[in-house]
């Protein structure tokens, strides 16, 4: 959640920091206009509640001298059937402050560039250089087919569009790329987990997925429990309302769970193939941190992602996203493209966000230094993305008569 006393002391400076990730004019008017409306209700309830204060004690010393009390008598009652509506009335404005704030995205970082949207995202750096075929490299859904690696129409008859089924070296392959993404993950110092896949309301609503994007998510019918959209929900929330220790700072978590999105906003996009499916393996890396060591870790978390490609021989690139492009929790966020022959362009396989304390304010995650309660920071990133990592080696390491090379680091998990 954003920090809303500094918004209400820097209102000018909030809102155009807000407006860089597209939040606008009138959104930020209701958030003055609320905070304008909580102000005078409480300044109001204050200002009575001194007077009431006053003419009580005016009526015990009247009546300690037998003068007439009537007259503050009948003050004193007004005020007190005139105090719980004023409260009331407090209490709907911070009530209603605090529902707007749940769905206000972080604020961005001033290094993150202007722009609208994935086109205006700043590109940092490439590694390693595609490979020139000296043939027409197929895409991922030929090569599962021929290789009978992946089953499409059976995972639509197993649930609808947007499944499939791995089968054979296919099925092998995923479990081996999971093993090395939480081997590598470790040797980071990454700790490993194994958590639920179903979390409940609160736990959605620490990491920000909820209220904003319930429509993405899946739902247990008469429960107040989803389906977790990747491991970041579970892992950071391992430490929901709960006060840390600074010298145990920094946590690294590692997890491997199936991932569960509905793809509501992605009518048409990637309809072919394991692009973008409703259920999919990832590794996930989340870093609850030290305000002053966020930075650092984030960029560990970058490097450590790069070198599992980079380990797969997986050209790659690394980009800064733009103000429009970023996520609604996110602060700063670089995305990890993989190059994808079939296709001839960087497609999306991991996020490393830094989230600042906006996560934390949410689900109420702090750390205790010099007898102070304060705010950690949480990272989230994938390590990696395991169908999108499956289809990037199949294209990549793919030879002229169809069969595929499999990466030297994954043999011994095979």
């Amino acid at each position: 959640m954003i920090d809303l006393k500094y918004i209400q002391n820097n209102f000018e400076e909030a809102s155009i920091k807000l407006s860089k990730k597209g939040v606008g004019q009138d959104v930020l008017n209701e958030l003055n206009d609320l905070f304008q409306l909580l102000k005078a209700a409480n300044s109001k309830y204050e200002s009575m509640k001194a007077e009431q204060n006053k003419l009580s004690k005016l009526f015990g010393e009247y009546k300690q001298k037998g003068l007439d009390t009537n007259e503050l008598k009948d003050g004193i009652d007004k005020l007190k059937v005139q105090l719980p509506s004023l409260l009331e009335e407090a209490r709907i404005a911070d009530e209603k402050l605090q529902n707007l704030a749940l769905v206000i995205p972080n604020f961005p970082d001033n290094e993150v560039p202007e722009g609208k949207d994935e086109d205006d995202n700043i590109e940092l750096k490439k590694v390693l250089e595609p490979r020139v075929f000296d043939f027409q490299p197929k895409e991922h859904w030929d090569l599962g087919e021929k290789n009978g690696w992946i089953d499409f129409e059976r995972g639509v008859k197993l649930a609808k569009s947007r499944f499939s089924v791995l089968k054979g070296t296919g099925a092998k392959l995923e479990r081996a790329l999971i093993n090395f993404f939480l081997d590598t993950n470790a040797k980071a110092g990454f700790e490993e987990f194994n958590v639920p896949v179903i979390n409940n309301a609160n736990m959605l609503l620490g990491t920000g997925q909820l209220p904003k994007f319930e429509d993405d998510l899946f739902k247990i019918d008469g429960e107040e429990l989803y389906l977790i959209p990747t491991a970041e929900v579970a892992l950071t929330n391992l430490y929901n309302d709960e006060i840390i220790d600074a010298s145990s700072l920094p946590l690294l978590l590692t997890a491997y769970t199936p991932c569960f999105r509905k793809e509501a906003g992605s009518a048409g996009r990637d309809t072919r193939g394991m692009i973008r499916q409703h259920q999919f393996d990832k590794v996930e890396m989340v870093a609850i941190s030290h305000p002053d060591k966020s930075d650092e870790i984030f960029d560990m978390m970058v490097q450590n992602a790069s070198d599992l490609l980079t380990a797969l021989e997986l050209p790659h690139r690394l980009v800064m996203l733009c103000g429009g492009d970023l996520g609604f929790g996110a602060s700063k966020t670089v995305d990890i493209e993989v190059w994808l022959p079939g296709q001839g362009k960087y497609r999306e396989i991991s996020s490393i966000s830094n989230t600042r304390d906006f996560q934390a304010r949410r689900a109420k995650i702090r750390y205790k230094e010099d007898g102070k309660n304060l705010f950690v920071h949480t990272l989230n990133g994938s390590a990696l993305a395991v169908g999108r990592t499956l289809i990037a080696i199949m294209e990549n390491h793919q030879q002229e008569d169809g069969t595929i090379e499999i990466p030297d680091v994954l043999k011994k998990y095979l």
